[in-house]
């Protein structure tokens, strides 16, 4: 009797046999995907079967190099090219061994075979097949063609024939490609599609209306060659280039429908091609005859031709779906637009009108921005407005930077005589460019479209300062543009480096109006150079102008050292005005960097107080400099910054200075004494020496826990190191007995004060200095002891020290404590 499991353990048992019908399930299906995977690639068997494959999992042994569509492919286009080879050698060479009803038996029927066969073809899902036969019946329709031209019309134009035969051809192409597709049947399995799947060739219309193409090749060959009519034609009537142009475009405008209405993806493509490639060729040729027109006739016609090259980018972009591309197509249209009206314009006007006619189309295009076209053809006609403005102010950049830099050639020619106008003070090596009296005009223009167009946007800042800009250059390109004179240019030059100031100071951001007036301010200095007597004027006023804008909130950092400059270059005009030399001009100079110093202190900004302590060293250097050729005037010059120097280092926060002070004076002393010729070294180490022990002798007043070497030390050896080193060169005796006397005073203040530093130098000086004067008499008495006497004696002396050497180490020990104890 059978017994029955419990139900938990009968459930256990159905789970495992249940997971083991799974798992030779999932083996049994993996056998057959490779299976099935093995016989769709392997090669048909040429010889007895082999063996199996050793595992279920195994590989076949070999992959094939092709796949079965690429060997397809390629025999049907090899046969194709075949066909159509014999075609073509058939028509050319063995056409006249038949008669004229044999001729035309044979090509038609060949060519309704060829455009026959396809249907066949489809209808037995072989859909390459047809395709290949389809290309030779296209083919052999040329060669029809061709086969006409030599029958029927053999005196005909060639290029006449050809343009109509290529318009016929395109018309018989397209409703051959539109037939096949209204005959043939319902797809075959290999076009069956799925849901949301595409058959090959097929797309769909505006209204979401599928549509099938069974042949790709007819209808995209019936467009390329529709690109021929209109060309042929006008080459055949010996069109001019206007006719040329007008048929490239005319058949751009043509591609450009089919694109956006033909829902089929290889023709839009062909039709893409088309409508890029002409029109950009049919775009540029009207561009050329626009630009080399040389009346009002053929600017206008070749206006006409730009306005349809125009309106076939807007069309495009207005119908397209894309954004970019719709962007795109606006900025070409609006660009070509602006250049057919300004092309119109510029026969019209003088050369000067020519950059600001185009500019005024261009500003023009903004108006689209409020209309209710779509938002990227609104971007690109703003863009295309926006790069002729760009164009416009690149072309009035020369004559405004030759305003402003050019004024720099008169420093080689510094007082040699004002000009007549402004034109000429800013062109004394390089001319005035052709045609650029308009300029003030277009940068004023440009300036006012940023001010009004860039509104309640995160760029209206920097659109502001743009515009500040492109105004300053406009009036600083003024004088020479209308030539006016030569004071009066300078004068302009001064109003608007005080506008730009005056800007500054009540502009939210004073970085560029202060950086337009500091320019202005420097040409306008390079300017009056031509003349002694406006080098002064100009000179004194940008003084007080920068002195003055200084003192405003935030302008203090630049007009501060911009101010100190201009006094320097005052200072040295001023004594070049007097006939003064260098070294006294330097003279002058340093009340630059008294007034530097001055208004450092007496300012709250740190950074004016920086920036004006800058120009003040700037100034003194060159107030050294111009001394130099002097050296009793370099030395009072130095002695001057000195003072100057000392003087700053009064303040709390500029201590530091003070070294720099002392430097200063101790050159001005130097080159005072290299002036009298002095060349005894200690004259030159005392002045460093004295100052340096008060130094000392004051710090460790103030503070006791300073060292005797850090106070002492650097004073007694600036002085006594080389005097010893003199004193050893020195065969006279009165430096040795000075610099002994000099040594033992010192040394014997180190003793009584108890201080290392002037012990130790002081003695070790004094040593080195007794040696020097008794050297000469131990030579003396070497020479006269015998020769065994010297070694001899230092064997003694090395006998007497080792029988004392504990009792030397003991007052050694003492000497090092006594040393110890004192500072």
């Amino acid at each position: 009797m059978t017994s029955i499991p419990p139900p938990a353990q009968e459930l256990r048992l159905l789970d495992a046999e249940l997971r083991q019908l799974d798992a030779r399930r999932a083996l049994l299906l993996t056998r057959r995907a490779w299976l099935i995977s093995a016989l769709r690639s392997a090669p048909a068997p040429s010889g007895p079967p082999s063996a199996a494959p050793s595992g279920p999992f195994a590989a076949p042994a070999h992959r094939p190099e092709a796949t079965a569509p690429g060997v397809q492919n390629v025999l049907l286009l090899l046969g194709g090219v075949l066909l159509t080879v014999a075609a073509v050698a058939f028509t050319v060479v063995s056409w006249g061994h038949l008669g004229i009803a044999g001729r035309a038996l044979v090509l038609a029927a060949l060519t309704l075979t060829a455009l026959g066969a396809p249907l066949l073809l489809l209808r037995r899902g072989l859909r390459s097949t047809a395709e290949a036969v389809a290309g030779l019946g296209l083919a052999l329709t040329v060669l029809d063609a061709y086969a006409l031209y030599e029958v029927a019309v053999p005196d005909a134009d060639g290029l006449g024939y050809a343009a109509v035969t290529s318009a016929v051809l395109a018309a018989v192409w397209a409703a051959y490609g539109l037939a096949v597709g209204t005959l043939h049947l319902p797809a075959e399995p290999s076009a069956v599609t799925t849901p949301g799947e595409k058959p090959v060739g097929a797309g769909e219309g505006p209204a979401g209306i599928r549509v099938r193409l069974p042949l790709r090749l007819p209808l995209p060959a019936a467009l390329a060659t529709a690109q021929l009519p209109l060309l042929l034609w006008v080459a055949a009537a010996d069109g001019g280039a206007h006719a040329v142009t007008a048929a490239l475009l005319a058949t751009a405008a043509f591609d450009t429908a089919v694109a956006l209405l033909v829902p089929v993806k290889p023709v839009r493509v062909v039709a893409a091609v088309g409508a890029y490639g002409l029109g950009g060729w049919g775009a540029f040729a009207a561009g050329w005859l626009s630009w080399t027109a040389s009346g009002p006739s053929a600017a206008a016609r070749a206006a006409a031709l730009l306005l349809l090259a125009a309106s076939i980018a807007l069309v495009a972009a207005w119908r397209t779906p894309k954004p970019g591309v719709a962007t795109g197509g606006a900025l070409t249209g609006g660009l070509l637009t602006v250049a057919a009206v300004g092309g119109v314009l510029r026969v019209s006007l003088s050369p000067d009108w020519t950059v600001p006619a185009h500019l005024v189309c261009a500003v023009a295009l903004l108006g689209a921005v409020r209309t209710p076209l779509a938002e990227p053809m609104k971007r690109g006609l703003g863009w295309a407005s926006g790069a002729v403005q760009a164009l416009a102010v690149v072309w009035a950049l020369p004559p405004a930077g030759l305003a402003l830099l050019g004024p720099a050639d008169w420093t080689g020619r510094i007082w040699s005589g004002a000009p007549a106008t402004a034109r000429e003070a800013v062109t004394t090596d390089v001319p005035w460019p052709a045609h650029a009296s308009t300029a003030p005009l277009v940068l004023v223009l440009v300036a006012g479209v940023l001010v009004t167009a860039v509104r309640g946007t995160d760029w209206r800042p920097q659109a502001l300062a743009t515009a500040t800009a492109l105004v300053w250059a406009a009036v600083s390109v003024v004088p020479a543009s209308l030539e006016l004179p030569y004071t009066a240019g300078l004068s302009v030059h001064g109003l608007t480096a005080v506008a730009a100031l005056a800007l500054a100071t009540r502009a939210r951001s004073v970085v560029t109006p202060l950086v337009l007036a500091v320019l202005t301010s420097a040409s306008l200095a390079f300017l009056s150079l031509a003349s002694e007597g406006a080098t002064l004027t100009v000179l004194g006023a940008l003084v007080l102008l920068f002195a003055a804008a200084a003192l405003r909130p935030g302008l203090g950092p630049v007009a501060a050292p911009v101010s100190l400059v201009y006094a320097t270059a005052l200072a040295c005009a001023a004594g070049a005005s007097l006939d003064l030399p260098a070294h006294r001009i330097a003279l002058l100079v340093l009340v630059v960097p008294v007034a530097a110093a001055v208004s450092a202190a007496r300012t709250d900004d740190a950074a004016t107080s920086v920036s004006s302590e800058v120009a003040g060293v700037a100034a003194g250097l060159l107030a050294i400099g111009l001394a130099v050729t002097d050296p009793p005037t370099l030395a009072l010059v130095l002695a001057l910054c000195g003072v100057i120097a000392a003087g700053t280092a009064v303040r709390e926060d500029r201590r530091p200075v003070g070294y720099a002070a002392a430097a200063l004076f101790v050159l001005a002393a130097w080159v005072r004494l290299a002036s009298w010729d002095v060349g005894s070294p200690e004259a030159y180490t005392v002045v460093v020496s004295v100052p340096a022990l008060v130094v000392g002798v004051v710090r460790r007043r103030r503070d006791g826990t300073v060292s005797s070497w850090t106070a002492y030390g650097p004073g007694l050896t600036a002085t006594l190191v080389p005097s010893l080193f003199a004193a050893w060169g020195d065969t006279h005796w009165l430096r040795p007995l000075l610099l002994g006397t000099a040594a033992l005073l010192v040394t014997l203040v180190g003793a009584r004060h108890r201080l290392q530093a002037p012990l130790v130098v002081g003695g070790t000086v004094l040593a080195l200095d007794a040696l020097h004067e008794l050297a000469p008499y131990l030579v003396q008495v070497v020479g006269a002891l015998p020769r065994w006497a010297p070694p001899a004696l230092a064997g003694l002396l090395l006998l007497a020290l080792g029988a004392t050497y504990e009792q030397r180490i003991r007052d050694a020990r003492r000497v090092r404590e006594v040393l110890g104890k004192m500072r």
